[in-house]
């Protein structure tokens, strides 16, 4: 099969992935086989290429927003047949036994390992997941507007829960990539009012164009101050910057798996009155089996950008130069 091959990380700006041959891979005992059609580019995708994140697999082919049809099964799977179309997300597989696999917390699990850097993932022709942590794809979405929901799209929906935004709030949105573009809609149909924060005219315009009732730079101020906040950029300085816009007994969730450093800030300014800062760490499967059924009946439309497999490294640069309005899809098979 073809693959878009990492095998030390490096800049971007590099094109450190190399199109591949190599063997197609078989499904163990619980495993699907997945036929790629698409699979979504995303900014951890970014950590994994250069090494933001640390290396868990040498080479590694990256890649995690997954959707495809089951072309072979493992022989103790049940829950699908063969031609099912599946979403392989993130979380890859977790142990169902330590404190936090037992107390609902899966997506803080001690063993858990993660698609497209702890396992090869979706830049490929084929790709091997446990069958119990894929997901049936609604069939209102096609594969390329499905790709961005299986990362950005449930990422998003678990900061929304837990930035603990309500009916009536204001939420703030920093960063207006593929996540916040799924987001708002999310917010929107809940009946929160959102302001954009992104540097770029073109994602404000989107922004906007998705109901929010206002957008600018982060380093202006709202016409009202906010109930609660989403970082998606990895961005350590939006934080005091949200803060700074929140009100009493508000919440910032900070929705990425790398940040660069927070600087330090004013205690009585900025985190006095309850106001708090908390992580969104991956998600559990719950997480995405609720978001796709409320994608599904809102519906979620995100807007994307195709990129050949062949051109992943174009994707991935793309990417991190903020030219993508929306989210990157690379379409693998029609």
């Amino acid at each position: 099969m073809k693959a878009c091959v990492l095998d030390k990380p490096a800049s971007v700006k590099t094109n450190p992935l190399r199109l591949a041959d190599i063997p197609k891979p078989k499904p163990e005992s619980d495993q699907v086989l997945v036929r790629v059609h698409a699979c979504g580019v995303c900014r951890t995708d970014l950590h994994v290429v250069e090494g933001e994140l640390p290396q868990r697999k040498s080479p590694v082919i990256p890649g995690h927003q997954v959707v495809g049809t089951i072309e072979e099964m493992g022989a103790q799977t049940t829950r699908f047949r063969p031609g099912a179309r599946v979403g392989v997300p993130w979380l890859h597989w977790t142990c169902g036994e330590c404190e936090y696999c037992r107390s609902g917390k899966e997506n803080l699990c001690e063993r858990a390992t993660f698609t497209g850097w702890v396992v090869d993932g979706g830049y490929a022709e084929y790709v091997l997941a446990p069958e119990a942590f894929v997901y049936p794809i609604p069939e209102s979405f096609g594969d390329l507007d499905a790709a961005p929901l299986l990362c950005a799209g449930i990422i998003g929906f678990r900061s929304l829960r837990l930035s603990g935004i309500v009916h009536g709030g204001r939420l703030g949105l920093y960063g207006f990539g593929a996540a916040a573009h799924v987001a708002i809609q999310v917010a929107r149909h809940w009946g929160a009012e959102v302001y954009a924060f992104t540097r770029d005219a073109a994602h404000q315009k989107l922004a906007l164009d998705l109901g929010a009732v206002w957008a600018g730079y982060s380093t202006e101020d709202p016409p009202k101050l906010l109930n609660s906040a989403i970082i998606f950029a990895p961005a350590g300085e939006l934080v005091p910057a949200a803060l700074r816009v929140l009100k009493k007994g508000g919440t910032v969730a900070l929705a990425g798996i790398h940040m660069s450093t927070i600087p330090a800030m004013d205690y009585a300014l900025l985190l006095y009155h309850e106001r708090v800062i908390r992580s969104v760490a991956n998600n559990t499967r719950q997480d995405g089996e609720d978001f796709l059924r409320v994608a599904a009946e809102i519906p979620i439309r995100t807007r994307v950008e195709t990129f050949p497999l062949a051109e992943a490294n174009r994707a991935l640069n793309a990417l991190k130069n903020d030219q993508i309005n929306g989210a990157a899809v690379i379409q693998v098979a029609s």
